[in-house]
């Protein structure tokens, strides 16, 4: 073999790795790409039930002051009802 032929097999030879090496770091760097959106995605989720659990708080604090409010408003009534008795 004369040695043209050597230094092409071995070039080619690191080529092929280098394609190897980069194709093994692409498909790494995509790996991890997917698991920090997926963490994220989690992130989010959490997020958005933590909204929603306060959003339920404040719903049943508004209904209970509703109630509140209403039983106020009867008992006024009720007073008014008693005071024009009166008269």
């Amino acid at each position: 073999m004369s040695a043209l032929a050597i230094i092409a097999i071995v070039v080619g030879a690191l080529i092929v790795l280098a394609v190897v090496v980069a194709a093994l770091r692409s498909a790494q760097q995509r790996r991890e790409f997917g698991q920090v959106q997926t963490e994220a995605q989690r992130d989010d989720a959490v997020h958005h039930r933590e909204q929603a659990q306060e959003q339920r708080t404040e719903a049943a604090i508004a209904e209970e002051r509703a109630k509140r409010a209403e039983v106020e408003a009867q008992l006024n009534e009720e007073r008014a009802e008693r005071r024009e008795q009166e008269v």
